[in-house]
C-alpha cells in the first residue's frame, strides 16, 4: 500500500467566533431588505408570480388516489360477479345494444367477452336489459304503426259494398267455370295455341308512329271497342285518336298542368251513350275531370284532393271511380250518388297507382313506400300485403285469371304475385331503368307487357316469363303502355312526345 492510502483524513475543525454579532446581523438585515425590494420590483413588473396562500394538502391528494384505487378494485369485483354469455353472436349483440363497437382490431372472442364484462361493470348489468326493453318497445311501436286500422263508414259505403258483393260473385263464378273448361283442353292444343301466340308476338313491328303533343305523353289507353286511343300529355291536353290510322278525333281541354292519366269507362263505345260520362282524367294539381264523347269541355269535376292525383281507374261495373293521391291515400267515388264513399289510408307515402280485379271484388294499390296492398272492396280489409320491392311501385295490373298480380317498380324489376298463397311467384329482371307500366293481355293473360325508362317496352310469356320481344324505337323513356281489349294492338307513349302502335305482321 502507498503512503497516500495510509494517510488518515484530517477532521475539519469548526470555526468559533468570539465577540458581538451586531455588525454581522446588520449586514444580513440590509441584504435582506435589498432582496425584498428586488422581489417587490419583480412582482410589480409581472416577472414573479406568488400565490395568494393557496395550498394543497398532501393528505387530501393521497385520499383521492386511495379512493380511485378502491373504486377500481370494486369495479373488478363487480366484473368478476357479472355473467356474460360465451356465444360470440350474443356478445356482439350486447356490445351493439350498449353503443360500443362490436369488435376491435386484433380482438378475439375471449377479449370481446372481457370487454363486454368491463363495460357492464361500469354501466351496470341492468343496462343491457334496459336497452333490450327499449328495442322491444320501439319494435312494438313500429309494428303498431304498420298495422291497418279501420273506422266506421257511412251508410252509402255499406250499400256500395253490398252492391259490389252482388256484382262480383256471379262474375267470379263465371271466371271459375271458364277456368275449369280450359283445364279440360288437351295439353297438345294448349301447346299449339301458345306456340302460335309466341310466334305472332315475336313478329311485332312498329305499325304507326304519331307525334301526339308538344310535351311528353304521359299516358295512353285503348277504348273498350279497340277503335280509339286516348292520350294524356304534360301540356294539360288530352286527345282521342282513331285506331289504327292514328287520326286525331278530338282534343279535350280542361287541365292546366301535367295530366297523369286518362281512361275510358268500361262500357264506352259499346253500350254507353255518347252524352254519358265516357272518360275520366287526373292531373298533378289534384283535379279529376269527367268527359263525354260530344264535347271538348269536361262535363263534371271531382273535387276533394289536396295533392297530386297520379292515376284514375274505373271499377269493372263502370259505377265507381278510383283515384290515387300523393296525400298517402286512395279514394272511391260513386257516380250514381255523386259522392266520395271511401277515403282509404294505409300507405306511409304517396299512392301512385291502383288496379281493380276483373271480378270487381278487389283493388290493388301501390306507391312510393315500395309496398303494395290488396283491399277487399266488400269488407274493407287489406287481405294481401305485398312486400318485396326495394323502391317505389309505379304500376299494378291484375291478370284475367284472377289470381295473378303484376307490379312494376323503381328497382327495375317486375314481380308477379300469387294471390292464392300470398307470395311472390316470380321476379322478372325486366329493364335497365325504372318500370313505368305493366299490363297483362286483357283476353287470356297469356303475355305480360312492361314499359320502362330505358326507352323500351318488352313482351314476356305467361307462364314461363321468358322475353318474347323488345319494342325499341322511342327516343325517350316509355311512360305508358297498353294492350287493346281484342289483344291485337299494343300502344306505347313516350317522353319523346310520340305514341306508337305495334302490330304483328
Amino acid at each position: 500500500m502507498s503512503d497516500e492510502e495510509d494517510a488518515v483524513p484530517v477532521a475539519k475543525k469548526s470555526r468559533v467566533f468570539y465577540g458581538s454579532l451586531e455588525e454581522k446581523e446588520r449586514e444580513r438585515l440590509s441584504l435582506q431588505a435589498t432582496g425584498n425590494d428586488a422581489v417587490r420590483a419583480g412582482i410589480k413588473a409581472g416577472n414573479i408570480n406568488i400565490s395568494s396562500g393557496e395550498t394543497l394538502e398532501i393528505e387530501d391528494r393521497v385520499s383521492e388516489r386511495q379512493q380511485e384505487v378502491l373504486a377500481e378494485f370494486e369495479r373488478r369485483r363487480r366484473a368478476r360477479q357479472i355473467t356474460v354469455s360465451t356465444d360470440d353472436a350474443e356478445v356482439k349483440a350486447g356490445l351493439r345494444a350498449l353503443g360500443e363497437p362490436i369488435t376491435l382490431f386484433g380482438e378475439g372472442p375471449a377479449d370481446r367477452r372481457e370487454r363486454l364484462r368491463s363495460v357492464l361493470s361500469v354501466v351496470g348489468p341492468d343496462a343491457l336489459k334496459k336497452s333490450r326493453k327499449d328495442d322491444d318497445r320501439g319494435r312494438r311501436s313500429q309494428e303498431q304503426c304498420l298495422q291497418t286500422w279501420y273506422h266506421e263508414g257511412s251508410a252509402s259505403l255499406k250499400q256500395a259494398r253490398l252492391w259490389m258483393a252482388r256484382y262480383s260473385l256471379p262474375r267470379a263464378v263465371a271466371r271459375l267455370e271458364a277456368a275449369r273448361a280450359q283445364r279440360d283442353v288437351s295439353e297438345a292444343n294448349k301447346t299449339i295455341q301458345q306456340q302460335e301466340l309466341h310466334k305472332s308476338l315475336r313478329n311485332l313491328n312498329n305499325f304507326c308512329s304519331q307525334i301526339g303533343d308538344d310535351r311528353p305523353i304521359s299516358f295512353c289507353h285503348f277504348s273498350p271497342d279497340s277503335k280509339m286511343l286516348a292520350t294524356a300529355s304534360w301540356s294539360g291536353l288530352c286527345k282521342l285518336w282513331s285506331v289504327p290510322d292514328c287520326n286525331l278525333i278530338r282534343t279535350l281541354r280542361g287541365h292546366n298542368t301535367n295530366v297523369g292519366a286518362i281512361v275510358f269507362r268500361p262500357q264506352s263505345g259499346v253500350s254507353l251513350d255518347q252524352s254519358d260520362v265516357n272518360l275520366a282524367s287526373c292531373a298533378a294539381d289534384g283535379t279529376v275531370k269527367l268527359w263525354n264523347m260530344e264535347s271538348d269541355e269536361p262535363v263534371a269535376d271531382i273535387e276533394g284532393h289536396s295533392d297530386r292525383v297520379s292515376r284514375v281507374a274505373w271499377h269493372p261495373s263502370g259505377r265507381f271511380l278510383g283515384t290515387t293521391c300523393y296525400d298517402n291515400s286512395w279514394r272511391l267515388w260513386d257516380l250514381e250518388v255523386q259522392e266520395e264513399i271511401l277515403h282509404q289510408e294505409g300507405h306511409s307515402k304517396g299512392v301512385h297507382d291502383l288496379s281493380f280485379h276483373p271480378d270487381g271484388s278487389l283493388v290493388a294499390t301501390g306507391g312510393l313506400d315500395s309496398f303494395g296492398r290488396v283491399w277487399d272492396l266488400r269488407t274493407g280489409r287489406c287481405v294481401v300485403f305485398l312486400e318485396g320491392h326495394l323502391k317505389e311501385i309505379y304500376s299494378l295490373h291484375f291478370s284475367p285469371n284472377g289470381h295473378h298480380l303484376a307490379t312494376g317498380s323503381g328497382d327495375n324489376t317486375c314481380k308477379v304475385w300469387e294471390l292464392r298463397n300470398r307470395k311472390c311467384l316470380y321476379t322478372v329482371p325486366a329493364h335497365q331503368n325504372l318500370l313505368s307500366t305493366v299490363r297483362f293481355q286483357p283476353t287470356d293473360g297469356h303475355f305480360l307487357l312492361t314499359g320502362a325508362y330505358d326507352n323500351t317496352a318488352k313482351v314476356w310469356s305467361h307462364p314461363g316469363w321468358t322475353p318474347l320481344k323488345t319494342l325499341a324505337g322511342h327516343e325517350g323513356k316509355v311512360m305508358s303502355v297498353d294492350v287493346s281489349p281484342d289483344g291485337k294492338l299494343i300502344a306505347t307513349s313516350s317522353y319523346d312526345r310520340t305514341f306508337k302502335l305495334w302490330l304483328s305482321e
